[in-house]
């Protein structure tokens, strides 16, 4: 649990620099910390089980003197967490043709997925800083590569789970009024939509293998290995990762997590995958069962059987006390040595998975 609320922590609060200020980017905290789900309905979930939801694998457990090093790291580390130069981005709006596959990733975790001629906005987070204040909190390292006003037409904007860095109150608002898709989030997440006035026939709670139809797309949450939370308390809504399921392509998002055996699974009930979005960023030896490695992140893209892997989670927000460019680094090395297919965008390109580019260290360059 000391784990777990550090990462809250540091995620909802991080860079306040006195009384003042915390009093005055405290205003709207309440809405932006969201609702309070129905208890009655997660009460019927199986993974909800003495008041909070639970994971499928049990914890790992942390070496001694893990939580001290992390502590030193965050007051004394010297490892380069931001950019020496500007992120580039690429501002590409116009829709993709409609018979194949294309990723457009805009940084963090936030993804257009165009399949078969449906598209999916993937947790969308516009906002400067990923907290429930516009004034504390880890700030951008880069801008969006577009308004969120002028993405095209969606089928359905789908939320992992509702981390600040994964559900942003000012994008979702911006949704409401310039799309008319539905928002498909797992169990308890409604909550918070309902507090932000979504209408209620445009919100589709999920619990793990539940599917949600969208034209000729099947939207399946599936299982993670994470938490959730927007203020002290815990788990109280449930996290997913998810595979999107089309006439003839297939994408796996794994959302946040830590590596875990259920991904197996997952690529034998749904899978192959043409292609799998992977977290790989924000991770520590104190967090195992919160975000994985980059390595972690090759070994769930094979346990799926997914085709490309186009990594998410880095270059946006410093969360973690590693370098920012140590995700790509190692996921590149990594793919290289287990003969993974890999394609690293700057944030806003586009990708092709029929013909994905070739791999070419932009970040190195920074």
């Amino acid at each position: 649990m000391r784990t777990r609320n550090l990462v809250t922590a540091a995620i909802a609060a991080a860079g306040a620099a006195g009384l003042g200020l915390i009093g005055l980017a405290a205003r709207g905290l309440p809405e932006a910390v969201g609702g309070r789900p129905d208890p009655e309905q997660l009460k019927r979930s199986p993974q909800f089980r003495d008041g909070r939801f639970r994971n499928e694998a049990p914890r790992r457990v942390v070496e001694q003197g893990t939580y001290r090093k992390v502590l030193h790291d965050l007051l004394f580390g010297n490892e380069p967490r931001h950019p020496g130069g500007p992120v580039p981005v690429v501002a590409t709006s116009e829709p993709a043709p409609a018979d194949g596959l294309h990723l457009t990733w805009y940084g963090h975790a936030s993804t257009l997925v165009e399949i078969d001629g449906a598209r999916v906005l993937l947790d969308p987070v516009w906002s400067e800083r990923c907290s429930p204040s516009p004034l504390i909190g880890p700030k951008r390292m880069h801008a969006p590569p577009i308004a969120l006003e002028d993405l095209p037409r969606l089928d359905a904007v789908v939320i992992s789970h509702d981390h600040y860095d994964h559900l942003d109150l000012p994008s979702i608002r911006t949704l409401v009024e310039h799309q008319d898709a539905p928002f498909v989030v797992p169990l308890g997440v409604g909550a918070h939509l309902r507090r932000w006035r979504v209408p209620e026939e445009r919100i589709v709670e999920l619990d793990w293998h539940a599917e949600f139809i969208a034209g000729d797309l099947r939207l399946v949450a599936t299982p993670a290995q994470h938490f959730s939370g927007r203020w002290l308390a815990n788990d109280g809504t449930l996290w997913a990762s998810w595979s999107i399921i089309g006439p003839r392509h297939r994408v796996f998002y794994t959302g946040d997590t830590g590596y875990f055996p259920g991904f197996a699974k997952i690529g034998e009930q749904y899978g192959p995958f043409d292609a799998t979005l992977v977290q790989i960023g924000a991770y520590a030896p104190s967090w195992p069962d919160i975000h994985m490695t980059p390595e972690e992140g090759v070994a769930t893209h094979l346990d799926v059987r997914g085709g490309l892997l186009v990594p998410v989670h880095w270059a946006t927000f410093n969360l973690a006390m590693h370098a920012w460019t140590d995700p790509a680094d190692r996921i590149w090395r990594e793919a290289k040595a287990k003969d993974v297919a890999l394609a690293v965008p700057r944030p806003g390109e586009r990708v092709d998975v029929a013909t994905p580019p070739p791999v070419d260290g932009w970040w190195q360059t920074l």
